[in-house]
C-alpha cells in the first residue's frame, strides 16, 4: 500500500479525506454521554486500518456523488426552464431557485441513499476492531436457516454459552436448549441483539438479511437534509450571482437592458459564491444529515421489520421528530462535526463548479 501511503501525504487528498470521513464518525460514533472529536477519530481510524481506512468506500462515494449531483443539477435545469419559459433574458427569481433546489434535492436523496448506505457502512467499518483469530475459532457453524439471513456468519460460542447458561437455571427447559436457540435468528448473536454494521455492509448481506427497503434506511430524514440543502444551495447561489451581475453593470454606460448585455462573469468568482452556498447549506442542513447517517447505520432485520408491521409500531420522539426521522435520543449531537461538513461542501461545491467551467471553456476552445 505504498500508494496510498504517498497519497496520503499530499495535503489536499488528505484534507478531504480526512473532513469526509471524519464528519461521518463524529456523528455514528458519538453519543450523549460520549463526546468523540476529530482527533480521536481519525488516531483510530489510522490505528485499525491505517491510512488505507480514510478512503474507505471510496467508490461508493464516487457513484453516490455522480448519481447524486447528476439528478440535483439535472432536475434543477429541467425545472428552472419552466420558470424561464417565454422570459425576455434567463433570469430566475430566488424563491423560484428556492422551490427548484427543494425538489432536485429530493430527487436526490431518492436516487444516492443506496450508495450512500454502503459508503458509510464501509467507513464505520475501518474505524471498528475487527475480532481476532483466537476469537474465530471458538465460533460455531450457523443453522441453515442463518446462513440463508446472513451468509459467512458465525455465531460467537462464548456469547451463546452464556445465554445458555442463563436460560438453564429454569425448572421447565428445552431438553437442547442450545441447539434451539440456535434456530431462532433473535440469537444468531448468542446474545439477542441484531449483528453489527460491520458484518451487514456488503450489497448481498443488505438484500438478504435486511430486505430491499433498508437501501432507503432513513429516507426521511435524508429527504429533509438534502431538499434543505438544495434549496438553500441553489437560492442563495442565485442571489450571488445577480449581486455580482449587478455589481458588475455598475460601470457600465448605457445601463444594460438584459442579462447578455452584461457579459458572463467570471468563472473563479461564480466557483467561490457556489463553495459559499455549499458552506451555508451544509450548516443550515447539518442535524438531518446526523440522523440519516444514525439511521443508516441501525441494522435492522426482516423479522424484527415485521413485527414492526404487523404491531403498526409508532417511532418515538414528538411528531416533529418521526416526521423528519429524527431520533431523541440524538437530540443533544445533532451538531456534532458541523465544521468538517461545512469544509467539505464548500470545498466540493468550488470544485463541482469549477471543473464544470473549465469543461466548458475547453470544449469551446476547441
Amino acid at each position: 500500500m505504498l500508494w496510498m501511503d504517498e497519497l496520503f501525504k499530499n495535503k489536499i487528498f488528505a484534507t478531504h479525506a480526512a473532513a469526509a470521513a471524519g464528519s461521518v464518525l463524529l456523528q455514528v460514533g458519538s453519543g450523549s454521554n460520549k463526546q468523540l472529536t476529530a482527533a480521536q477519530v481519525l488516531e483510530r481510524v489510522q490505528k485499525i486500518s491505517g491510512n488505507s481506512g480514510f478512503y474507505s468506500g471510496l467508490g461508493w462515494l464516487i457513484l453516490g456523488r455522480i448519481l447524486g449531483l447528476g439528478a440535483r443539477f439535472g432536475t434543477y435545469e429541467i425545472l428552472t426552464a419552466f420558470y424561464k419559459d417565454g422570459r425576455e433574458d434567463n433570469y430566475i427569481y430566488v424563491s423560484e431557485a428556492l422551490m427548484a433546489g427543494i425538489a432536485a434535492g429530493a430527487v436526490e436523496s431518492l436516487v444516492s441513499s443506496p450508495p450512500e448506505l454502503i459508503k458509510l457502512r464501509s467507513q464505520v467499518t475501518s474505524a471498528s476492531r475487527i475480532p481476532s483469530s483466537t476469537v474465530a475459532m471458538e465460533n460455531i457453524a450457523a443453522s441453515p436457516l442463518l446462513a440463508r439471513l446472513l451468509p459467512r456468519f458465525l455465531p460467537d460460542m462464548r456469547m451463546l454459552n452464556h445465554s445458555v447458561g442463563l436460560l438453564s437455571t429454569l425448572k421447565s427447559n428445552h431438553p437442547n436448549m442450545f441447539g434451539a436457540l440456535k434456530e431462532y435468528p433473535w440469537m444468531m448473536t448468542g446474545s439477542g441483539a441484531p449483528p453489527s454494521v460491520c458484518d451487514v455492509r456488503r450489497p448481498s448481506d443488505i438484500m438478504s438479511f435486511e430486505g430491499w427497503g433498508a437501501f432507503w434506511r432513513g429516507l426521511r430524514s435524508g429527504i429533509v437534509r438534502d431538499s434543505i440543502f438544495g434549496g438553500i444551495f441553489f437560492s442563495s447561489w442565485q442571489f450571488l450571482h445577480r449581486a455580482m451581475l449587478e455589481w458588475k453593470a455598475v460601470d457600465m454606460h448605457p445601463p444594460p437592458r438584459t442579462d447578455e448585455e452584461i457579459g458572463p462573469l467570471s468563472p473563479l468568482a461564480v466557483s467561490l459564491a457556489a463553495g459559499f452556498s455549499g458552506t451555508i447549506a451544509a450548516a443550515a442542513s447539518h442535524c438531518f444529515d446526523t440522523a440519516t447517517s444514525r439511521s443508516q447505520c441501525i441494522v435492522l432485520p426482516k423479522y424484527i421489520s415485521m413485527e414492526r408491521k404487523l404491531l403498526k409500531w409508532n417511532g418515538p420522539g414528538k411528531r416533529f421528530e418521526r416526521l423528519t426521522g429524527i431520533h431523541p435520543a440524538d437530540r443533544n449531537i445533532l451538531f456534532r462535526g458541523i465544521w468538517l461538513r461545512m469544509a467539505r461542501s464548500g470545498i466540493s461545491s468550488f470544485v463541482v463548479v469549477g471543473g464544470y467551467f473549465l469543461g466548458i471553456n475547453h470544449l469551446i476552445s476547441k
